[in-house]
């Protein structure tokens, strides 16, 4: 095994947020993994299910514990027919799962420069990327302003609440640093905008309800979840001038592809 890629790690806990939708886990960590917040880790299940047999069904879930935590959590949806969210869904507490030693990623705090507003924009399971970061203080620090949009179909797709506003309790270092903004396309939540994250950058909505504005010279931008949601976001904040960074050169746009 030490010759291998990966470790062999062990579900200690699962959470069922939807039953049969949404899900997550948590494992052991082996004390060599390490990661900056926002990365991610390839998991990985035998096709096979036989015991002993090595891995060869891989799949990218960002992290959702800090890396300060013992353990490891993901947040996954089941994706029906997949050959692996059903199978990572029916682990239980006790059976394996095969972690790559190597963290990946690219969209972390790390790569904007000090101050401005930091927008976090997610679809889905997408929000899991920017977890970790506002569990860190070292975000806190960073950015003048943090603002969380988490677009989802559904209202009680909107998990892990009860963990941001926590977050902001401990971290924030004034008020008004925060905004939480969650967003549903099919249920009328009160309070909350009925639309895509799209459609609210595209007619200006998104910047009125964050009381904050998309320009590149202040705001920096991270996109995370639906592919679809990711290139069309990412067009429309390239007309406003947002770009990734390049050569050493800090960008105001960073986005994560592992769909």
């Amino acid at each position: 095994m030490t010759q291998e890629k990966y470790t062999r790690q062990t579900i200690t806990a699962r959470t069922e947020w939807i039953p049969g939708k949404l899900f997550s886990i948590t494992t052991t960590r082996d004390p060599a993994f390490q990661f900056v917040p926002g990365q991610f880790a390839r998991l990985g299940l035998p096709e096979n299910p036989q015991i002993n047999a090595a891995p060869d069904l891989w799949r990218a879930y960002s992290m959702v514990t800090p890396p300060h935590a013992n353990e490891l959590a993901f947040y996954s949806i089941v994706v029906p027919d997949g050959l692996f969210s059903p199978r990572l869904r029916d682990l239980q507490i006790g059976d394996a799962i095969y972690i790559d030693k190597t963290a990946f990623g690219f969209m972390t705090p790390e790569r904007f420069p000090q101050g401005g507003q930091l927008w976090m924009l997610a679809t889905g399971t997408g929000l899991s990327a920017y977890l970790p970061m506002l569990d860190d203080p070292n975000t806190w620090q960073q950015f003048e302003k943090i603002i969380l949009v988490h677009g989802v179909r559904e209202a009680n797709e909107l998990t892990y609440q009860d963990d941001i506003a926590r977050f902001a309790r401990t971290h924030a270092r004034h008020e008004g640093q925060f905004t939480y903004l969650p967003a549903t396309s099919r249920e009328k939540l009160p309070g909350a905008p009925q639309a895509r994250i799209t459609t609210l950058i595209e007619t200006g909505e998104l910047e009125s309800l964050a009381n904050a504005t998309l320009d590149p010279a202040v705001a920096r931008v991270m996109l995370c979840g639906n592919p679809a949601m990711v290139t069309d976001a990412r067009k429309l904040l390239t007309d406003k001038g947002f770009a990734p960074g390049r050569r050493g050169i800090p960008g105001s746009l960073a986005v994560e592809n592992y769909w």
